[in-house]
């Protein structure tokens, strides 16, 4: 099993429309793909220096040729319209995790 993880540090002067955003139409964007099996955001409770809020939006998928159909086919459009959107105001990063075991 695979997890796509992307990390989002939002700023707080956006951070309550950026959530709402998320929760309602760009997971749900992700998820009509049909690439994922599963997505999952949680809170990261450490205080930025950067300041803003961060969170961790996992994406839980088949196979690493999952993540490079989504990658190719998808996330271009998908990034563009969340940039414009907050354009200046997010910082992100994305992480490939492969699960080993489960406990």
């Amino acid at each position: 099993m695979i997890i796509y993880n992307v990390t989002v540090n939002i700023d707080e002067t956006v951070h309550q429309e950026w959530l709402d955003w998320m929760n309602t139409k760009h997971i749900a964007q992700v998820m009509n793909t049909g690439l994922f099996t599963a997505a999952k955001m949680s809170k990261v409770l450490v205080e930025e220096q950067m300041g803003g809020l961060t969170y961790s939006i996992q994406y839980t998928c088949e196979s690493i040729k999952k993540v490079d159909e989504y990658k190719a086919k998808f996330a271009p459009e998908l990034q563009e319209e969340h940039t414009k959107k907050f354009q200046g105001k997010f910082v992100a990063f994305r992480t490939l995790l492969e699960v080993v075991n489960e406990f």
